[in-house]
């Protein structure tokens, strides 16, 4: 029986450590963790926030995937995309997940990342942000 998803891989090029560590620490506010160290030899980061994972895996010939991404939960998601904004990080909102207010971004690999809130009850009516046809 399946219980929780215990992390989620994504691909880099290799010697992009730099870069995501700047991206996912300072901009994402997630914390590195260790790699086991037979892990670590094969290059790569890790990052957590809370329960949640994200594991990036040096791949040799990287394209980043177009459509599939790690969907991931926020809570004051207009501070989130400023907070992410403010640090150089392109947002696009995306209206068309009912419920839900969501926006996309990338890192600087190219990942598609996914961040959202679900909308509490009183919060109806038409978005602030248009539909940006990147649903999933």
């Amino acid at each position: 029986m399946l219980t929780a998803v215990d992390h989620v891989q994504l691909a880099a090029p290799p010697d992009s450590e730099d870069r995501l560590r700047a991206f996912y620490t300072d901009v994402l506010g997630m914390t590195e963790i260790p790699k086991p160290p037979v892990l670590a030899a094969r290059g790569g980061c890790w990052f957590a926030a809370g329960p949640v994972q994200l594991h990036l895996g040096v791949e040799e010939d990287f394209r980043p995937a177009r459509k599939a991404h790690p969907g991931l939960r926020v809570t004051g998601i207009e501070a989130y995309a400023k907070r992410l904004e403010d640090r150089g990080a392109e947002v696009v909102w995306d209206d068309a997940l009912p419920g839900h207010r969501r926006f996309y971004s990338e890192d600087p690999v190219g990942n598609r990342l996914e961040f959202l809130e679900r909308r509490s009850p009183e919060q109806h009516g038409p978005e602030r942000h248009g539909p940006e046809g990147h649903g999933a």
